[in-house]
C-alpha cells in the first residue's frame, strides 16, 4: 500500500510541474486533464502527509518516553503515543478507502427508471410514490432532473416513468437503487382494511456520451406517433411522441415529455445509449451481468432489496440488515442515511479484498 502512495505522491509532484508550464498552460486540453488527474490524486496525497506526520510524532514521543528523565513530560508523551497510534489506526483506514478502484461512472449524470412490478393499479401508485422520493432527493442535492418519459395510469400512479438526474457525483449515490422495491399497505380501494404487497423495479444508468458507445443510426427504426395522457393542445393532434426500435438487441425507447418532435427524439436517444452502455458492461463481466439480474430481476415482490411497511412505519434494507423507522422522511427523499450505509458495506467488502 504504502509503495502505491509514494507513487501516487512522485506522480502529483510531477503534475504540479507539468502545469506551471507554459507550454502545457497553452494546450488547454491536456492542462485540463492534469489538473483533474492531480484533483483526483489530492485528497490521497493530503491524506498520506497527515499519515505521515501522525507516525513522526509517534517516533518523537516513543524517544521522550525512552530519554526523558522528568516524569510528568514521560506521562505527557505516553499519553501522546496512545492518542497518536489510534490517529494511525484511523488514517490508514482512511488511506485504504480512498486507494480502493473507482468506479468510472461514479461522477456520471443518471438515467433512473421506475417500472411497476406485481401488485396492478397499487403497484402503479407505489411506482409514482418511487418517482417523487427520488425527485425529492435529487433536489435535496441541488441537482436538476429532467422527466424523459411517463407512462401513467390516469389514476395516479404510472405504469413506467424514466427521468433524467443532473450532478455531480450522482451515479456514484444513486447507483445502489437499482432492484425491486417492496410496499406493504392498505389500498385506498380495500374496504376491508386489509395489508397488500406491490412491487415496482428501479433501474440506474449512467448518462454516457457519444463516443462511450458505437451506436449506429441504420440500426435504430425510429417511429413518431401521437402523444397521450394529459397535457396541453399538443397532445393527441401532432405526432410529437417518438419510438426508438434499436434492431439489433430489440430495445425499444419512447419519449413523448416534449411537444417537439426533436426533442422528443434527442432524449430518447440519450436513453438508448445508456441502456446499449449498460448492455456492453454486462457482456464485458459476467459477474456484473448476474448482480445486476438478482437486483433487479422480473419486478416480482419475492426479488426485493427493500421494503417500505407503511402500518409499523418502518424501511428495511434487507441487503444490508438495517431497519429505519422513518418512512415518511425517507418518501420524502431523506435517503442518504440508507445510502451512506450502502457505501460503507460496499467499502468494507471491496477492502477484504485490498
Amino acid at each position: 500500500m504504502f509503495d502505491k502512495l509514494d507513487f501516487i505522491v512522485e506522480k502529483y509532484q510531477e503534475m504540479s510541474l507539468k502545469v506551471s508550464d507554459p507550454e502545457i498552460i497553452a494546450d488547454q486540453p491536456t492542462w485540463q486533464k492534469y489538473i483533474k488527474e492531480m484533483g483526483e490524486m489530492e485528497p490521497i496525497v493530503k491524506k498520506y502527509e497527515e499519515y505521515k506526520k501522525a507516525k513522526t510524532g509517534l517516533v518523537e514521543a516513543k524517544d521522550i518516553v525512552e530519554t526523558e528523565t522528568d516524569e510528568e513530560m514521560r506521562d505527557l508523551a505516553k499519553m501522546e503515543i496512545g492518542e497518536l497510534e489510534d490517529e494511525i489506526e484511523r488514517l490508514e483506514g482512511e488511506l485504504k478507502v480512498l486507494l480502493l478502484p473507482k468506479d468510472p461512472n461514479d461522477e456520471k449524470n443518471v438515467i433512473l427508471e421506475v417500472r411497476a412490478g406485481t401488485g396492478g393499479d397499487e403497484a402503479a401508485l407505489f411506482g409514482q410514490d418511487l418517482l417523487r422520493m427520488y425527485m425529492r432527493y435529487a433536489e435535496r442535492h441541488r441537482w436538476k432532473t429532467e422527466l424523459m418519459d411517463i407512462n401513467d395510469t390516469g389514476i395516479g400512479g404510472i405504469k413506467e416513468a424514466v427521468v433524467l438526474i443532473k450532478g455531480k457525483g450522482a451515479y456514484s449515490r444513486l447507483k445502489y437503487e437499482s432492484g425491486v422495491h417492496r410496499v406493504q399497505r392498505v389500498p385506498e380501494t380495500e374496504s376491508a382494511g386489509r395489508v397488500h404487497t406491490s412491487a415496482a423495479t428501479i433501474a440506474v444508468l449512467p448518462e454516457v456520451d457519444d463516443v462511450e458507445v458505437d451506436l449506429n443510426p441504420n440500426d435504430v427504426r425510429v417511429d413518431v406517433y401521437r402523444a397521450s395522457g394529459n397535457g396541453g393542445q399538443c397532445v393527441n393532434t401532432t405526432d410529437s411522441a417518438v419510438r426508438l426500435t434499436h434492431e439489433p438487441t430489440g430495445l425499444v425507447v419512447t419519449c413523448q415529455d416534449e411537444k417537439s418532435q426533436i426533442k422528443n427524439k434527442e432524449k430518447a436517444f440519450k436513453v438508448l445509449r445508456s441502456r446499449l452502455y449498460d448492455l456492453k458492461v454486462q457482456e464485458q463481466n459476467k459477474e456484473i451481468s448476474e448482480a445486476r439480474k438478482s437486483q433487479v430481476g422480473s419486478g416480482d415482490r419475492s426479488e426485493r432489496i427493500r421494503t417500505y411497511n407503511f402500518p409499523q412505519g418502518r424501511v428495511s434494507e434487507h441487503r444490508i440488515g438495517l431497519t429505519l423507522y422513518k418512512l415518511n422522511n425517507i418518501l420524502d427523499g431523506e435517503l442518504d442515511e440508507i445510502i451512506d450505509a450502502l457505501i460503507t458495506n460496499d467499502q468494507a467488502e471491496k477492502m477484504k479484498n485490498f
